[in-house]
């Protein structure tokens, strides 16, 4: 019964809040451009790289501690642009709650201990350029 326990024990103190293995090093982000479809966006930081997709688009990025810079461009509009944040994933505390340093250098290795919005709208206004078309009237 005591090796049950510390066993127990054990797996609590050395898994509690890995957010390694509880939230993955990934996540899916939506970029939207409201009342603006096919809109091509860049995103860009040094860890996930560039990575380009229309909107409304969803994109699986690998957690880190960088920001994301968002642009998104569209003929006849003004470019839009955007940060998406990274932040702390709250189940990261758990490794300093339950002493697991290990699990907290495993979650700041892997960018585990992170998270990112799980949606940016990037608005974006119309330049001018392009004008509406009229409609034809009747006589």
């Amino acid at each position: 019964m005591l090796k049950i326990i510390c066993f127990c024990i054990f797996a609590v103190v050395g898994l509690s809040g890995c957010a390694t293995i509880t939230r993955g090093t990934t996540q899916p982000v939506a970029i939207n451009t409201p009342g603006v479809t096919d809109a091509q966006c860049t995103l860009v930081s040094s860890t996930i790289g560039t990575v380009t997709l229309s909107t409304p688009g969803v994109v699986t990025l690998p957690k880190g501690s960088e920001s994301v810079t968002i642009r998104c461009s569209k003929h006849c509009y003004n470019d839009g642009s955007g940060i998406l944040s990274s932040n702390m994933e709250s189940m990261a505390m758990g490794n300093v709650v339950a002493g697991g340093v290990i699990g907290l250098g495993v979650d700041a290795a892997t960018g585990a201990m992170n998270k990112y919005a799980p949606q940016a709208d990037i608005l974006m206004t119309p330049d001018g350029s392009c004008a509406p078309l009229s409609k034809s009237r009747k006589k």
